[in-house]
């Protein structure tokens, strides 16, 4: 007899796409906030680079809580 089918998740073929938007999108908006920050304070570049860092780890981070049961 044969067995019926396994019931594991399986990523399907959009988790990278997901994945990378879900970096990308925290990037850029960590990266918005930071320059509206800084261009109240003068340092719109200098926290926009920082804001672009943080939301470089907040990305990963998200991506991780996303798809740790993968």
């Amino acid at each position: 007899m044969s067995q019926p089918p396994s019931r594991e998740k399986r990523p399907s073929g959009a988790a990278p796409i997901i994945a990378g938007s879900i970096i990308v999108g925290a990037m850029l908006g960590c990266a918005g906030i930071g320059f509206a920050l800084g261009s109240l304070a003068g340092l719109a570049v200098l926290l926009g680079l920082v804001g672009l860092f943080v939301g470089l780890v907040l990305g990963f981070a998200l991506v991780y809580a996303r798809f740790r049961d993968l």
